[in-house]
Parts: C-alpha cells; structure tokens; sequence
C-alpha cells in the first residue's frame, strides 16, 4: 500500500548523518581492522616486556631517564619512565599506524567514492575520520601508561613518588600528576596523529602515509640533536614530548606545557587545515 499524503500534515524532512554518526560508524570501522589491536597489543606489551626485564636484571634501572633511578622504588616510577623512552619511536608510531590509514584505506578499498557520494557532508566525513583517530590516540596512550601503571604498582607498590624536583609526594598526588603529565603527553602525539591524516590524505596510501608519519617524527628528533640548531629546540615537536616533566616538578612548571601548547597546535592545526581542504576537493568521479 502506497503511502497517502495527508492535507496539513508537515513534510518530514530527512536528515543527513551528522558527525556523530560518521565519528561512531569510524570506531566501529577502527575496531574492524588488525592495525587497531597491533597498536593497542604494542601499547600493552612494551610496558610490560619493560617491567620483566627490570625483574630480570636487578643491578639497576634507565638512569639516564627521568625517573629511571626510582623504578624499583615505587611503582608510580614505571609509567614515567616509559613515556620517556616511548617517545623515541613506539608512541608515534602507533599513533601512525592509525591516523596514516585513516583516509588512505578508503582509497585502497575503494570505498571512498561511494561514501563520498552518499546523503552526508564532506566535512563530516572528514571530522569523523579525524576524531576516530584521535580517540585512537588518546586511547593508546592511556593503556600504555595505564598497563605500566598497574604492573609498576603489582611488582613495587604504590610508595610515594620522588618528584624531578627531589620532594616526594604521596600515592594520591602521584597518581593525580600521572594523569595529568599523560594529558601534557597527548599534545604532541595528537600533532603526530595530525600529521598522520594529512599524509593519509594526500598520498592516498596507507604505508606511504605510515612510513611518513614516522619519518617526520625521526627527521625532527634528528634536528633537535644538532647542538648547531639548538635554537630550534623550543619549536621542535620532538622538545614537546618532554613537555609533561614539568608537572613532575614542585612546584609545577608550568612554562613548557604552555609552549607546548601553542606549538602543538602551530603543527596541528595547519596539517588538519590542509588535510581538509585536500579533503574538500577530492574528486570524486577520479577516485
């Protein structure tokens, strides 16, 4: 039976998926793919092949690391210490893995033009892809320091924490300024993440996208070891993973999350920018 219009009734109008929509439809798809469980699987292991090997060897602990001394003294140590190495190679690149597939695997599926196509946005499309990964980010990041956490504290206890600035501080501070040098934390790899969807964007391929997301972040990391440009230090995204140390102080210094901050975002911002207007003007009848 056909449906009869009735005289007076208003039209009901048809709404087109919003972000939400496409934000929930990309973790769904995110939850669907290997590279997902390869990033969260390295975020969970590391810390814990890193706690082993401190059982294994007891003469000592990564000294040359901020809190490398106190490993065995409280579990609190752990974490810290593992975002301080995390930051080398591990952490972005498994924030890559993810944000560098974020577009690119629609090209190579060959489901970006049918989406494209459909009842919905472009930019929609666009900030539900980059807040699918940057959820991604954010929920590695806090499994690697929330397994390093809870196998620190399992092995050495919750004692109170010896600040960088040589006070201690008890289990409830600690665990509160874990959580916000984590938060510091999140700055930089988002920027990575950004990076990430740009490259993801332009290149329409997944592992050139990938292999670049970490490039970028190794060439980076190689500047800021030549003592000739140490001028750039300050601006250098790689400087910003150390950023959260000075929450580790008392009391806080606040002066490098704020620099981070705003050079985060000078890296960021423009990456998404350019990210959506490639985005915009993808042409669709070529894919």
């Amino acid at each position: 039976m056909s449906a009869v219009a009735v005289p007076g009734a208003p039209a009901r109008a048809t709404r087109r998926p919003g972000v939400r929509a496409v934000y929930r439809w990309e973790l769904r798809k995110l939850l669907a793919q290997k590279r997902t469980f390869i990033g969260l699987g390295s975020a969970v292991a590391v810390p814990l092949i890193f706690v082993i090997a401190l059982l294994a060897d007891s003469s000592g602990g990564p000294d040359e690391l901020p809190f490398g001394s106190f490993v065995r003294e409280t579990g609190f140590a752990v974490p810290l210490v593992c975002l301080a190495f995390g930051a080398f190679w591990l952490l972005p690149l498994i924030t890559a893995l993810v944000a560098g597939d974020i577009v690119a695997n629609e090209d190579h599926n060959g489901t970006l033009k049918t989406i494209l196509t459909r009842s919905v946005e472009r930019w929609h499309v666009f900030a539900g892809k980059a807040l699918a990964a940057l959820t991604y980010t954010a929920g590695v990041l806090f499994a690697y320091v929330g397994i390093a956490l809870v196998a620190g504290g399992l092995i050495w206890g919750f004692d109170p924490l010896t600040t960088l600035s040589g006070t201690q501080i008890d289990a409830g501070r600690a665990l509160l300024l874990t959580g916000a040098g984590t938060l510091a934390y999140l700055l930089p790899m988002s920027a990575i993440a950004a990076i990430g969807i740009l490259l993801s964007t332009l290149t329409r391929n997944s592992a050139a996208a990938v292999v670049g997301t970490l490039m970028v972040s190794i060439f980076v990391q190689i500047i800021g070891s030549i003592s000739a440009l140490d001028a750039l230090d300050p601006y250098l995204l790689s400087t910003q993973f150390n950023a959260w140390q000075g929450i580790l102080r008392e009391p806080t210094d606040w002066a490098p999350i704020v620099r981070s901050a705003w050079v985060c975002a000078l890296y960021a911002l423009p990456a998404l920018g350019w990210a959506l207007t490639a985005f915009l003007r993808r042409d669709v009848t070529g894919g």
